[in-house]
């Protein structure tokens, strides 16, 4: 079933203005709204078709193409879920075949993409790694070395393109040529199928490759393998494969770029006296000189204790948190001594705790300007 003229949709002339088009899809929106005919197949459609037109003729580019061509110009687009730079996609499906465009020939000569997602752990990502992988794919049968069919059985010329290939036809006000529907594009259909591959010059195979995954990569780096993607069939180049790197949560660090961030606990005792402590890092342990009177949450760097850059080589650094570890399960007598600790504290006032008393003081001010 051939489309309606858009104009005759909306119902307005071929002149009208844009006011007049909104208030016309305004108008016919409401009235064939699948929410306000619940179950109607009908009213859906011209809901759609209602919808289809304006999206056209609202857009000046979109609209002097079909006045121009007719649906011809416009089928790729007249969706609304095109943006205004696909107009010049419109021409280049329809003229693909004939110049070798994005939509002709060209892709034809190539297989597909593929996509594998490698999962690492921080210090494979950090260090480098090479690994194994298995490869689905689609790849010329060994049989019939991809031509699809049977050993020592030849093709026949297609007759439907008489060999060339490509069709003649007719899209509305143009006529293009085509890849032949019968050949896809061959120019030769098979007499006699390969029995391995049932005529297709390709089969599903597994392949085991070995890629190798440069230091310092991160979430989403690429590594391209060319040619390791599928094949495309006879008298075309095999796609490429690209690895994407995953990197699975490390149980101490976290990265962020070249710089990786940890926490380390440390008792309240080692915090107040200071002292050195060991630290992890991804090339082994670390001192970390802990300054005497040290508060909780304090960071620390280390300096080129984090990733190198794969692409510049640059060193990030290590930061380090410290954060106060309370302890639990205390004994009576442990109980006891902290008491008695605390107390010793408090006699001191602000000397030994300056924050707590900063913080009683303005507490007693701020509840003084409530009263006043």
């Amino acid at each position: 079933m051939s489309k309606r003229d858009y104009y005759e949709v909306l119902g307005v002339d071929r002149n009208a203005s844009d006011d007049e088009l909104k208030k016309s899809y305004r108008r016919l929106a409401m009235k064939h709204h699948p929410d306000r005919n619940e179950g109607s197949a009908e009213a859906e459609e011209k809901f759609k078709e209602a919808k289809e037109a304006y999206s056209v003729l609202s857009d000046g580019q979109k609209r002097g193409a079909y006045d121009q061509f007719g649906h011809a110009g416009v089928d790729r687009s007249a969706g609304g879920g095109a943006d205004a730079n696909g107009f010049g996609d419109i021409f280049g499906d329809i003229f693909g075949d004939i110049f070798g465009g994005a939509g002709g020939g060209r892709r034809r000569n190539r297989g597909s993409d593929l996509k594998y997602n490698l999962e690492l752990s921080l210090e494979e990502a950090v260090q480098g790694v090479e690994k194994k992988i298995r490869i689905p794919k689609m790849s010329d049968c060994a049989v019939c070395s991809g031509s699809g069919s049977r050993p020592g059985s030849d093709s026949k010329t297609c007759g439907t393109c008489n060999g060339q290939g490509q069709v003649r036809m007719q899209q509305g006000f143009f006529s293009v040529q085509q890849a032949c529907p019968n050949c896809k594009g061959q120019g030769k259909v098979i007499s006699d199928p390969c029995s391995s591959c049932h005529g297709q010059g390709m089969v599903r195979d597994e392949k085991t490759l070995s890629v190798k995954i440069p230091s310092g990569v991160d979430e989403g780096d690429q590594v391209r393998l060319s040619g390791e993607g599928e094949s495309g069939g006879p008298g075309t180049t095999p796609g490429d494969l690209y690895v994407q790197v995953r990197i699975r949560k490390h149980p101490i660090f976290e990265r962020d770029g070249d710089d990786l961030h940890c926490e380390v606990p440390i008792s309240f005792s080692a915090m107040a006296l200071g002292g050195d402590i060991a630290v992890p890092t991804l090339s082994g342990r670390a001192n970390l000189k802990i300054p005497a009177e040290s508060q909780s949450e304090k960071v620390f760097r280390l300096r080129g204790k984090g990733v190198r850059n794969v692409r510049n080589g640059n060193q990030g650094d290590l930061y380090c948190k410290i954060v106060v570890e309370v302890p639990v399960n205390l004994t009576k007598q442990q109980k006891e001594l902290l008491k008695e600790f605390e107390k010793s504290i408090s006699e001191g006032g602000n000397r030994h705790s300056p924050r707590s008393g900063s913080w009683t003081d303005k507490i007693k001010s701020f509840f003084d300007d409530l009263v006043t």
